[in-house]
């Protein structure tokens, strides 16, 4: 997969498990991003830590989509869904808004998608908030073929609905 960067080139899409150098990294897209609560960045953490401070664990799947010069521009967590057979959450996306609009994410999604379809996968499960700092997520998750499939209504807070979007991998 190639990638178009601002300057205009083409640059091969370069996906690898989070490494222990990335956590900074990651924490500023996180950041950068501002789309996320203090709140949620620690928990997106939490997970990072546990992924790297257990790589043989499966419970949390993290990658990171790195430039030239090996640095995470975006990073994905994903892992089985408890008690389903072939069920997957997507905890996590972010990608460094400078490259947002460039198929990191997209690039991130279907690499995951892949791997979940090769270990007999058959859903991705992603949960997100109502609120409208969200509707780039949303038309991000139609774009790449999930739909909606639950809200439950004042979930996070008044008037912030939990969304769940759902792709069938076939």
């Amino acid at each position: 997969m190639n990638l178009d960067l601002k300057e205009g080139h083409k640059k091969p899409m370069t996906i690898r498990p989070l490494d222990p150098k990335d956590r900074m990294p990651v924490l500023s897209i996180l950041r950068k991003t501002e789309a996320f609560t203090s709140q949620e960045i620690d928990v997106a953490l939490e997970l990072v830590d546990i992924a790297l401070k257990d790589p043989h664990q499966r419970d949390y799947q993290v990658y990171c989509r790195v430039d030239d010069r090996d640095q995470p521009i975006g990073y994905i967590c994903y892992g089985p869904a408890s008690m389903t057979q072939g069920t997957f959450d997507l905890y996590w996306i972010a990608v460094d808004p400078e490259f947002q609009k460039h198929g990191v994410g997209a690039g991130l999604l279907g690499f995951i998608e892949e791997k979940v379809r090769d270990g007999g996968g058959r859903l991705i499960l992603a949960d997100t908030s109502s609120i409208p700092a969200y509707e780039g997520t949303h038309r991000f998750y139609r774009r790449t073929g999930f739909k909606e499939v639950a809200r439950v209504p004042d979930y996070y807070d008044q008037g912030n609905d939990r969304i769940t979007f759902c792709k069938r991998l076939v």
